[in-house]
């Protein structure tokens, strides 16, 4: 099975006690979840079973030592995680409304995540083909989205496949929202891409939506996977153009159902694979990938039924009693 490396942050998620508007006389309470959106595909990868690393940075504190415990004990390789007084580990304070939608205030920057750099990566790190995982977080000051952008370089000249999850969060710019053209850099740098209709459309900007998907592939992507909330997804390659419906659940925080889906894309990906070798040719294989989004759905299901974010991530055990 081909290992699944994911780069970014790592953070604490502060989930409120309230749910939508329904507060009562009772105080707000943030309860803390080990998160980030890289993070949570390591530990979703690992959790399927998937020989799964993190590489990035936490702070040398407290939720630093809380979150490499927690990705620890799920099974994710920390060799790879650096430690820094320089800076502090990220927090965000996530809100639910009643449908388990969520807003986020982040602490961040300054953080240590993005004090992450080439010189930190381990020796070797790519010396034998995996996945590479990426979000566009990690592209949120020049400095960390050079790392990324030279990282997804490097994965791809040595054989892995490079996974982009554009994940926007816009009010983790400083503009207050995202780069379009830095962040499609790195769409452009991936052979999977993973993004949301809200985010395709405010990417593509006034481009037909047609036209600026046949610009991914024609830049490198090899397959588009486009979600819309518990809606059907949206498969997409050079050849293959096909939707997938998700199992209907009742969704109580959805904080991890998008890493959940991705980590549970990327799990059969390893596999075949693992098996099969990296050919070139997992991306023309119609049954292989829409096999791969009706497991992501199923993992994507589990996750929003249950709170936080490492907490609510499916095993393979999970997948099997859900309905």
């Amino acid at each position: 099975m081909l290992p699944v490396i994911a780069f970014g942050e790592a953070l604490v998620d502060m989930l409120s006690s309230r749910l939508g508007e329904a507060a009562g006389d009772a105080p707000e309470t943030f309860t803390p979840y080990a998160g980030g959106a890289p993070a949570n595909v390591a530990v979703a990868c690992a959790r399927l079973g998937v020989p799964s690393r993190f590489l990035g940075m936490l702070g040398d504190d407290h939720f630093g030592d809380f979150l490499a415990a927690e990705l620890a004990a799920h099974g994710v390789d920390t060799s790879g995680v650096v430690r820094t007084r320089e800076a502090r580990t990220a927090l965000a304070f996530v809100s639910r409304d009643a449908d388990g939608e969520r807003t986020f205030d982040f602490y961040r920057p300054p953080a240590a995540d993005l004090l992450y750099r080439l010189e930190h990566l381990p020796a070797g790190v790519f010396a034998a083909p995996a996945i590479l995982h990426l979000c566009s977080n990690s592209l949120t000051e020049p400095a960390i989205a050079e790392t990324t952008l030279a990282m997804a370089a490097m994965a791809r000249r040595t054989g892995s496949l490079v996974s982009v999850d554009a994940n926007l969060r816009h009010n983790l710019w400083t503009e207050g929202e995202a780069d379009i053209g830095l962040v499609t850099r790195l769409l452009d740098a991936a052979d999977l891409l993973k993004l949301s209709t809200d985010e395709l459309d405010y990417l593509r900007g006034d481009h037909p939506r047609k036209a600026w998907l046949a610009e991914r592939l024609a830049a490198g992507a090899r397959a588009i996977v486009i979600t819309d909330g518990p809606g059907e997804v949206r498969l997409m390659g050079a050849e293959i153009d096909t939707r997938v419906a998700p199992p209907r659940v009742q969704a109580v925080d959805t904080t991890a159902g998008g890493d959940a889906f991705i980590g549970g894309l990327l799990a059969e990906l390893a596999d075949h694979l693992g098996r099969h070798g990296s050919d070139g040719a997992w991306h023309r294989d119609e049954a292989l990938l829409t096999r791969a989004v009706a497991t992501a759905c199923r993992c994507g299901a589990h996750a929003v039924t249950r709170p936080g974010a490492y907490a609510a991530l499916p095993t393979r055990e999970d997948l099997a009693r859900l309905r």
